[in-house]
């Protein structure tokens, strides 16, 4: 299995982290969802147009959620 996490766009990150447990709270204007977990834990995501989100954001984003690479990566 590689080490590199594939490139999503903002939608699908949205749905692996709902698949989660975590729901939305609030989406701004300028597309940025932000998402919570029931047990405090908050993440926001860009969701901009088709867009992929790059790695290192991505890595940022899976960190912030508290869930590992491995996990995050068998939703996809």
């Amino acid at each position: 299995m590689s080490n590199r996490l594939p490139m999503l766009k903002g939608r699908e990150v949205i749905s692996v982290l709902v698949n989660e447990g975590f729901y939305e709270v609030r989406r701004s204007q300028s597309s940025h969802v932000q998402l919570a977990h029931p047990d405090g834990r908050r993440v926001t995501v860009p969701d901009h147009n088709q867009t992929d989100i790059g790695r290192g954001l991505l890595r940022k984003i899976i960190r912030d959620a508290h869930i590992s690479h491995n996990d995050f990566v068998a939703y996809v």
